[in-house]
């Protein structure tokens, strides 16, 4: 049951799915308003069906568009994460190193100190 919930929330948050449930809800509007058009037309069958005809192929064209500005949208977003990643990858790796610098210097550091502290106890003893 977690699983789902999470598939669910990864889902929820893909920006695909915001614009797919976008695109869907303005297409749905299209048609609620081209039905509603057809049911209150004062004109008569025949130029109410070409009227509908050429708005639905309007918002088909207008779909269209919108379709691939959101996958557009969706590619640059893909790029940007990618360079995103990029990034974060080498700054981490920079810091890697650098800790790893800091360390073996602290290390160097202490080694000298046990040295000198061995020689100290043992010219103590002398």
């Amino acid at each position: 049951m977690g699983d789902y919930s999470q598939e669910h929330e990864n889902d929820v948050n893909d920006p695909r799915t915001f614009l797919a449930g976008l695109l869907i809800g303005s297409m749905m509007g299209g048609l609620a308003g081209a039905g509603a058009m057809l049911l209150l037309a004062p004109q008569s069958g025949k130029r109410t069906r070409a009227k509908i005809r050429q708005k639905s192929m309007e918002l088909r064209d207008k779909t269209s568009d919108a379709v691939e500005i959101m996958e557009d949208a969706v590619a640059q977003a893909g790029v940007k994460a990618r360079h995103i990643r990029a990034g974060v990858r080498e700054q981490a790796k920079e810091l890697e190193q650098r800790g790893q610098e800091l360390f073996d210097e602290q290390k160097e550091r202490f080694s000298t100190l046990v040295e000198a502290g061995k020689e100290a106890v043992q010219g103590s003893r002398a």
